[in-house]
């Protein structure tokens, strides 16, 4: 029994140790989180990414306003954002309740709710979120080297609408800029960029 126990022991060790070994270090998620903002806002972007258990926290501090999220060890390809600290707190809590297990419509219903009765704050003008994305292959997570990304914009426009915007509801044409979820408040314009 003794030999059993220790061996199961031994064995959540190992598995403790290959999964903090899963998280790229600190200098990596920094590196990488910030390829996804325009050059000029890298260098003082605040930087949210993951410590050696995997715990979500953040990495640096920032004075820019631009927010950067490194790439989550636990999805598989490569997905960094950066977006303007308006953002933050509808960020945050979509963080949150998807902790609690939330799916996307529970999300969605609980921000929209908070929103409207103000508990939520939404930004007060157009804010951006940048999306640089690559296939697990062209990530090199020990060097932090990403190749072939695919960078797509959104800009959060909260109860904007089809009407006061001129914006389509779908594109039209490839990297066509359109309105997503129109009349509510993650309602967004989406720049989706050909891919090459």
């Amino acid at each position: 029994m003794k030999k059993l126990l220790f061996s199961l022991f031994v064995l959540f060790l190992m598995i403790a140790r290959v999964e903090a070994q899963q998280v790229p270090d600190k200098s990596v998620q920094i590196k990488t989180a910030v390829l996804a903002a325009p050059e000029d806002l890298r260098k003082n972007a605040k930087v949210y990414g993951y410590d050696t258990n995997g715990n979500f926290t953040v990495l640096r501090e920032g004075n820019n306003g631009m927010i950067c999220l490194a790439d989550d060890p636990k999805t598989d390809g490569f997905s960094v954002s950066c977006y303007h600290e308006a953002l933050d707190p509808f960020m945050d809590r979509g963080r949150a309740l998807k902790k609690e297990g939330k799916n996307f419509k529970q999300i969605f219903d609980a921000r929209e709710s908070e929103a409207k009765n103000g508990s939520l704050e939404m930004p007060k003008n157009p804010s951006t979120l940048y999306v640089l994305s690559a296939d697990k292959a062209d990530y090199d997570a020990e060097k932090g080297n990403v190749e072939n990304t695919y960078l797509r914009y959104v800009v959060y426009i909260p109860w904007a609408t089809q009407e006061s915007t001129g914006l389509a509801l779908k594109p039209d044409a490839p990297g066509m800029p359109w309105i997503m979820d129109p009349g509510t408040h993650r309602a967004h314009i989406m720049i989706s960029p050909p891919k090459e």
